[in-house]
């Protein structure tokens, strides 16, 4: 998911030079923007410019979903745990 140990600062600061994988389930999607939406409403910089055509949007959270679909937002997944059980 998205990292929220490190700064507001450092995550805009810290990206890295490959986009973002596309996300192909739409629940990890929800995941992704409602941390990242959270984010935006603690304080962090949208990452939409108007430089490349994209406007930002008005509410934070339509703002977090435009930056997921296109890969503004990096995230990572942990491991699934094992369904079987050692004893």
């Amino acid at each position: 998911m998205v990292d929220e140990s490190l700064p507001q600062d450092a995550l805009t600061a810290t990206t890295p030079a490959e986009p973002a994988a596309p996300i192909e389930s739409r629940f990890l999607f929800v995941d992704v923007a409602a941390l990242r939406a959270t984010q935006l409403r603690r304080g962090a910089r949208v990452r939409l410019s108007d430089g490349d055509g994209r406007r930002a949007p008005d509410r934070l959270e339509r703002a977090a979903m435009d930056e997921v679909r296109h890969g503004l937002v990096y995230y990572t997944v942990p491991p699934t745990p094992s369904s079987r059980v050692e004893r």
